[in-house]
């Protein structure tokens, strides 16, 4: 596969929207209100299956996708590079502007990069995951990001935007809410199979550093993902797009 295709001159801080590939549709001017186009927002606690669904679903509608963890997992690394403490809150606020951060929103070519370097195995390693969630709490840290989220959503005629408070914080006006969950030994069973987790305290204790970004949205539907394969899940996600979003489906290319 390709590298990714980087925008220059960048300045720090800054985020680009990148099309990588045919069949999406183009960036709209900025606008601040997402109920007038087809944003599906995914919530849930880790290992619930998110991005992959998220990205099945974004594929199916012929939407962007955005990984909203990514970008907190990017900064995270890029500290840990340094040797920055990720619990010394006042260093981690101070930097949080510094890296640029990239972020690919095509749902079948997704990566990361961070001052041109692509991260995106780096940034799921067990040491970033142990450390994002105190990264990610920091209030700077969630300002300056969010921000960014809401600009890539802005920006796209329709997207697929997963993560935590997506449907509260980031995008409260999408149409479309879903909070996906699983009981946590299935999530555990699920995170085994990835390097940046080994047991079930582990996912215990990543829920409760979490569990105050991870409210779910009055008008969001819960999908238990338990007994779902993967492409069950997908196909509920595009079932409750379509009948959610109404006339505003028509609007967006499929593929």
């Amino acid at each position: 596969m390709a590298g990714p295709r980087l925008a220059s001159p960048l300045a720090a801080g800054s985020i680009t929207r990148v099309k990588t590939s045919a069949g999406l549709d183009s960036d709209t001017d900025s606008e601040s209100d997402t109920s007038s186009r087809l944003v599906v927002a995914v919530d849930g606690p880790s290992g619930a299956g998110k991005s992959s669904a998220s990205r099945g679903a974004a594929v199916a509608l012929g939407l962007r996708y955005l990984d909203t963890g990514a970008m907190y997992r990017a900064l995270t690394w890029w500290l840990l590079e340094r040797g920055v403490d990720p619990g010394d809150t006042g260093a981690v606020a101070g930097l949080a502007a510094e890296p640029v951060i990239e972020v690919s929103t095509d749902p079948q070519a997704p990566w990361t990069t961070v001052d041109g370097t692509d991260v995106s195995a780096a940034i799921r390693t067990r040491e970033v995951t142990s450390a994002v969630s105190a990264v990610a709490a920091v209030p700077r840290v969630r300002a300056h990001l969010i921000a960014m989220q809401r600009d890539i959503i802005a920006r796209a005629s329709g997207i697929v935007a997963e993560g935590r408070d997506i449907g509260t914080v980031v995008a409260p006006d999408a149409p479309v809410k879903v909070f996906l969950t699983a009981d946590g030994a299935a999530r555990a069973s699920r995170r085994a199979a990835e390097a940046s987790w080994s047991t079930r305290a582990d996912q215990d204790r990543r829920d409760r550093l979490d569990a105050a970004q991870s409210e779910k949205a009055a008008d969001a539907v819960v999908i238990d993902s338990t007994g779902l394969g993967l492409d069950e899940v997908v196909d509920t996600i595009v079932r409750l797009a379509r009948e959610r979003a109404g006339a505003l489906f028509p609007r967006q290319k499929s593929r």
